[in-house]
């Protein structure tokens, strides 16, 4: 089974803006962070800016930061502008229908697959960008004066 890392990516360069204490960031200094390509960071900020999550400036003096406070971006938000719906998909063919278990078994899973996603955009939504900016910088000892215009690290 495959899994995205778009919304660890999207939660990552968020919280790097929000502990930039509204500093434009550039997607080398994001991408030096994440460790992938500016390209992979500046598609990314465009999925979040059309999900209003990001504002940002191109040229010289140039770009991005969060379109909001840190503390109005629930991880919701960010889930929801990243990721496709449903934690897991269903059959890519139909099953067979002429079987109790083919015939039934999409219900069910898809019932499953709404209880799963309920459940993790219950908790999604009780989290900000501001509350994994504080986890951060208490767990991990950043404080936001290392996000002033520092070099990309590569």
């Amino acid at each position: 089974m495959s899994s995205s890392s778009r919304f660890a990516i999207a939660t990552h360069l968020l919280t790097m803006m929000a502990c930039s204490d509204d500093h434009s960031l550039k997607s080398e200094e994001i991408a030096g962070s994440v460790n992938t390509n500016p390209v992979v960071i500046r598609r990314m900020l465009c999925d979040l800016a059309h999900g209003h999550l990001v504002v940002s400036q191109t040229g010289a003096g140039g770009g991005s930061r969060l379109a909001r406070k840190p503390e109005q971006i629930t991880l919701l938000d960010v889930y929801r502008t990243v990721e496709s719906t449903g934690v897991f998909s269903l059959h890519r063919q139909r099953p067979n229908q002429r079987c109790p278990v083919g015939r039934n078994i999409g219900n069910v899973l898809g019932g499953v697959r709404q209880e799963i996603d309920q459940a993790i955009e219950q908790i999604l939504r009780g989290i900000t960008i501001q509350d994994v900016k504080v986890r951060l910088t208490h767990d991990g000892g950043v404080r936001s004066e290392q996000f002033r215009r520092q070099p990309a690290v590569n």
